[in-house]
C-alpha cells in the first residue's frame, strides 16, 4: 500500500554539519544534494505528491548570514533541477509567500514552476517561507471576504469547502509525514492536512536519509491501519 501523498520534514542539516565540525551551510549543502534522491526514488515508486518542508516561515530567526546563504543555495537548487523534473515528467509547486524572498528567487521559483506546469507526473511541492497556521488564518481571510462580497455563505461552509482555500488546494489528502532527526513534533507545518495523516520519525539527521531509509518507511505504512477516527 503506497501513499499518494508524501511531506517530510527534512530536519537535521545543522546537527549533521556540526557532527563533522563543519560549517552549518554545509549542512543545508548536503541536504539539497538528498533531496534529489529521495525525489526521484519517490517519483519512481510511484507517489502522487510529494511535499518537502524547506524553509519555515520561523527560519527567518535564524542569523542573516544562515538565512543568506539559505536564499543562495536555494535559487542555485531550483535552476539546477529544472531539467531533472522536466525529464523526469514531474510537477512544480510551491506553498507558502514567497514574496518575502529575494527577486530572483521568485523568478526562479516562478520559471520552473511555469516551465513544468503541462507535466503529468509527480507533484513535488516546497513549503517556503511556509507556517500552517499562517496558512489557516490565510484561508478565514478568503473565506471573510467571500462571504462579505456576498459569494458564500458562512454558516453553510462544509470542511471540504474549507480545504479549497487552503494553499494545498488541488494536491491530494496528505497520507504519511516522515520526520527526520527523532524529534516528535509537527513544527507548524500542515497542521489541517495532517489530521488523519500516519507520522513516522526516524533519528537519521536528513542528508543521510537514503533509499533504505525510505523504504523502511514505506514498509512501515503499509502496515498500519488506517482508521480516520473510526
Amino acid at each position: 500500500m503506497l501513499p499518494e501523498h508524501i511531506a517530510i520534514i527534512m530536519d537535521g542539516n545543522g546537527r549533521w554539519a556540526r557532527k563533522r565540525n563543519l560549517p552549518r551551510v554545509m549542512g543545508h549543502r548536503s541536504g539539497v544534494k538528498n533531496v534529489d534522491l529521495i525525489v526521484k526514488e519517490c517519483s519512481d515508486k510511484g507517489v502522487k505528491a510529494l511535499t518537502l518542508y524547506t524553509f519555515s516561515s520561523e527560519n527567518w530567526k535564524r542569523s542573516k548570514e544562515e538565512v543568506s546563504a539559505l536564499m543562495k543555495l536555494l535559487e542555485r537548487s531550483l535552476r539546477e533541477k529544472e531539467d531533472l523534473l522536466r525529464e523526469g515528467n514531474m510537477r512544480f509547486n510551491v506553498i507558502g509567500r514567497i514574496d518575502a524572498f529575494p527577486e530572483s528567487l521568485q523568478a526562479a521559483i516562478k520559471k520552473i514552476t511555469k516551465s513544468t506546469s503541462n507535466n503529468s507526473g509527480m507533484v513535488l511541492t516546497l513549503a517556503l517561507n511556509y507556517g500552517a497556521r499562517r496558512e489557516i488564518l490565510d484561508a478565514v481571510k478568503k473565506v471573510c471576504e467571500k462571504n462579505k462580497n456576498g459569494q458564500l455563505e458562512v454558516s453553510s461552509l462544509k470542511e471540504d469547502d474549507f480545504e479549497k482555500f487552503l494553499y494545498t488546494e488541488g494536491l491530494p489528502p496528505l497520507d504519511f509525514i516522515i520526520r527526520t532527526s527523532g524529534e516528535m513534533r509537527l513544527s507548524n507545518f500542515l497542521l489541517w492536512q495532517s489530521a488523519y495523516a500516519e507520522i513516522y520519525v526516524t533519528k537519521t539527521l536528513w542528508p543521510d536519509f537514503n533509499e533504505e531509509d525510505l523504504r523502511k518507511a514505506l514498509e512501515e505504512y503499509s502496515l498500519r491501519e488506517r482508521r480516520f477516527g473510526e
